[in-house]
């Protein structure tokens, strides 16, 4: 069975942080590169909302219980 299993807020955010840093990167490549600041406004919320359902994933151990899972029967169980 799956045990209760959550990471600190600061901990995730940890996680999470390289990829918001990466995606903010992308976003100041693109302007530097001299594309319209609207694209910036256009890039940003798929970029925040992926970063905010990482967070989540990891914040509640969604991501640890989908792994452990498998590792305890040892098949997938979609495939079983």
């Amino acid at each position: 069975m799956a045990t209760e299993f959550t990471v600190s807020r600061k901990l995730a955010s940890l996680y999470i942080a390289p990829f918001v840093l990466l995606g903010l990167a992308d976003i100041a490549l693109l302007l530097f590169w001299g594309l319209d600041p609207l694209w910036g406004f256009m890039i940003l919320p798929p970029i925040l909302f992926i970063s905010v359902i990482g967070w989540i994933a990891i914040r509640t151990g969604f991501a640890r219980d989908r792994v452990d899972d498998e590792e305890e029967t040892g098949v997938d169980e979609e495939l079983a």
